[in-house]
């Protein structure tokens, strides 16, 4: 009887309306992101608006969790919304750690493949915010969902490989006379391969509500 008088009743839309809007911010973040990794002289102010990114990321997360609390009827469960928005943010909070290492350290050249890496940022990120919208429709707009989660996944192995092929380089290039040029490189590609693993973490969490409501 409560799920018949559920089904009647309005689904709360402004879920849909905050995960889209954190997926933009995710998006321009990410090209923000993209932007540090050519290096100069505008590395430090560009890492500041990374940082500025996230921080209206934040507020996005604490309406969901708000709205969250406050609603009786849900579109979907309440725990893949927590879930959903969780591993949003997480890939957001993920590029502010990365600019923070950045500022850390002083960098303001990267290697090609670290540049490589950040365009599969922007990609991901920009199938992300061009799915989140689908989920309003789930069941008619499955084949695309799915279609954009084997993408995701798809450019999660590229990050892989061009890691460990960047760490490879990185280790030649400097093994014998500047050991700490490694270490801080190989912390800079750390931090944007887990980048690229969040948004992963962000199309699987989306598959599974699709699988749910199949």
């Amino acid at each position: 009887m409560l799920g018949w008088l559920q089904a009647l009743m309005p689904k709360e839309d402004r879920f849909f309306d905050l995960f889209e809007r954190h997926a933009q911010i995710s998006f321009d973040c990410a090209r923000t992101l993209r932007a540090v990794l050519d290096g100069g002289d505008q590395v430090s102010r560009l890492c500041e608006e990374v940082i500025r990114y996230e921080q209206e990321a934040d507020v996005v997360s604490a309406e969901v969790l708000l709205a969250l609390r406050r609603s009786f009827i849900t579109p979907f469960d309440r725990g893949d919304i927590h879930g959903l928005i969780g591993d949003m943010d997480d890939s957001v909070d993920q590029m502010r750690q990365t600019v923070r290492n950045i500022s850390l350290f002083d960098v303001v050249a990267f290697d090609p493949d670290m540049k490589r890496i950040g365009d599969l940022i922007v990609e991901t990120a920009r199938i992300s915010r061009a799915t989140m919208p689908l989920l309003r429709s789930m069941n008619v707009n499955a084949a695309k969902i799915n279609g954009a989660v084997e993408k995701i996944v798809e450019l999660e192995e590229e990050s892989d490989h061009l890691y460990m092929h960047g760490l490879k380089e990185l280790y030649r290039a400097h093994k014998d006379s500047q050991p700490m040029a490694y270490i801080v490189g190989s912390e800079l590609f750390a931090h944007l391969e887990k980048v690229v693993d969040y948004f992963e973490n962000v199309a699987h969490r989306m598959s599974g509500i699709l699988l749910e409501h199949l």
